[in-house]
């Protein structure tokens, strides 16, 4: 089994409703965002995934997220948009675009900070 994995950044704001401190008043984050992907076997060149496209799929959702109001995004309407729930967003977005019966996202981790984060992955 090959495991690759993509690191990529956005900014953007949010705010907890329901939660009781700071993060219930609208602040924004550097987010980070890490996918893995696993691959049984290689193609003829030796390739599991091509990271080209990787990162294209990766910016791609994550370009619906940069510099914009989190809670107003469609995925987050009825959920709040902390680190947990981006991740399982962006898991499950990239895994409808990339899975395959060789090819899986197996996981996506999102960090508010350096010290900070949230994974998401399916058993």
């Amino acid at each position: 089994m090959y495991e690759l994995d993509v690191t990529r950044e956005f900014s953007a704001a949010h705010h907890l409703k329901g939660y009781n401190g700071n993060c219930a008043k609208a602040h924004g984050h550097n987010w980070t965002v890490q996918i893995f992907i696993r691959c049984a076997k290689l193609d003829e060149v030796g390739i599991a995934f091509d990271f080209k496209i990787l990162k294209k799929e990766l910016d791609e959702v994550l370009a619906t997220l940069d510099h914009n109001d989190l809670n107003t995004h469609e995925a987050f309407q009825d959920k709040n948009p902390t680190s947990e729930n981006i991740a399982e967003y962006i898991y499950k977005f990239l895994g409808s675009r990339i899975n395959t019966e060789n090819i899986k996202v197996s996981k996506v981790r999102v960090c508010e900070s350096c010290n900070s984060g949230a994974s998401y992955f399916e058993e």
